[in-house]
């Protein structure tokens, strides 16, 4: 099996973060805007910059770590790193075309 490219490696971790939704808004938190940064390198090694709807939201202990989860089983992902920020605080302009479809907020 050949070892992914960077790239292909960044999509497949897309692929898993738009598997994952957000507890009170049904919307993938790709889409809604939740991962500020994505850093993949070559060895498989992935940093991530997320943020939550709110910081008090209720799933803010448990969420960052199901995240984490779902992007160490993607084939490739040799390390995750994944850090909750809340600056800039996340607004619903963060979202995608697609989420603001979905959730008809347009």
């Amino acid at each position: 099996m050949t070892k992914p490219t960077v790239e292909e490696l960044k999509e497949q971790i897309v692929a898993a973060l738009r598997a994952v939704y957000d507890p009170e808004i049904p919307v993938n938190i790709y889409d809604l805007g939740l991962i500020y940064r994505l850093a993949v390198d070559d060895d498989g090694k992935v940093e991530i910059d997320m943020t939550l709807t709110a910081p008090h939201c209720p799933v803010a202990e448990s969420f960052p770590e199901q995240v984490e989860t779902m992007v160490r089983l993607v084939p490739g992902v040799t390390e995750v790193r994944l850090e909750l920020v809340w600056d800039p605080p996340w607004t619903p302009e963060r979202m995608s075309e697609v989420a603001r479809v979905e959730l008809n907020w347009y």
